[in-house]
């Protein structure tokens, strides 16, 4: 199958947060994806939507409509981490929301890619008290995907998927290489040619933590990300509501085999 439109739609980590492309910007899983493919082919349009911060029903508010005006016939929606740590939780509304959003582009003949995101506890141990609000978002993405149809990536199955090495330091956004792994999983969902499923393989083992070590990094954690965040919630409910909708236009995707780098034009 060849894709000439692919759109990218979710929050930071469509957008690619804490993956740096070197000039500013963010790389991430959905442009590492892009630029896999565009090598495949030979080229590929490429747009996304990504913003930090948004809830499901606010990407299907603020980004499906322009997202599909662009007749993409390749779509990756990820979402649902800011519902799971939100005040309120309404699973029903989520799941909703996700299989309106999958139909949406499943509609006009796209093909879809989601997938779930992992128990956070392993990595953080504080996640324990939102595990089952992941819980629920996760059998409302597998109902909605058996529903719409689309493809649906299970990370929450792998182990790996909650090995910390794959994780930035703020343990709720994937670092480089988790990007790179999820655009390997995705890549490999997609058939693409020279893929395989080494992307679902366990890291080595480390050396296991004294208690000390482990008390010091979550001493860190806490410092460093937690206490930051709580200070500048009410400023960032504040700020919500002027969050300014971006509408990216789609762009080739550059990618000469065997580097590793890609530019989007």
């Amino acid at each position: 199958m060849r894709f000439e439109r692919y759109v990218a739609i979710g929050d930071s980590s469509t957008e690619g947060l804490n993956d740096p492309d070197g000039s500013g910007g963010y790389r991430g899983w959905s442009r590492r994806l892009a630029a896999r493919i565009a090598d495949v082919q030979g080229g590929l349009l490429y747009a996304n939507f990504g913003v930090r911060g948004l809830t499901t029903r606010q990407i299907l508010d603020q980004q499906v409509e322009p997202a599909a005006a662009m007749q993409p016939d390749l779509v990756t929606v990820f979402s649902g981490t800011n519902d799971v740590i939100g005040r309120r939780f309404d699973a029903r509304l989520i799941a909703h929301d996700m299989e309106h959003i999958q139909r949406t582009f499943i509609d006009i003949g796209a093909t879809v890619l989601t997938f779930t995101l992992p128990d956070l506890t392993p990595i953080m141990p504080i996640a324990r008290w939102i595990a089952p609000r992941i819980r629920i978002m996760n059998e409302a993405v597998r109902a909605s995907t058996s529903h719409t149809g689309a493809t649906l990536l299970d990370f929450a199955l792998y182990p790996v998927a909650t090995d910390p090495r794959l994780w930035h330091g703020d343990r709720l956004h994937a670092n480089a290489l988790g990007h790179t792994r999820i655009a390997d999983a995705l890549a490999f969902a997609l058939e693409l040619p020279g893929t395989d499923d080494s992307w679902r393989m366990d890291l080595p083992l480390l050396p296991p933590q004294t208690l000390a070590q482990k008390i010091a990094g979550e001493v860190s954690w806490w410092r460093r990300y937690l206490l930051p965040w709580i200070g500048k919630g009410v400023r960032a409910r504040v700020m919500a509501g002027n969050r300014v909708l971006r509408v990216p236009t789609l762009a080739p995707v550059l990618f000469a085999s065997g580097s590793d780098h890609e530019d989007v034009l």
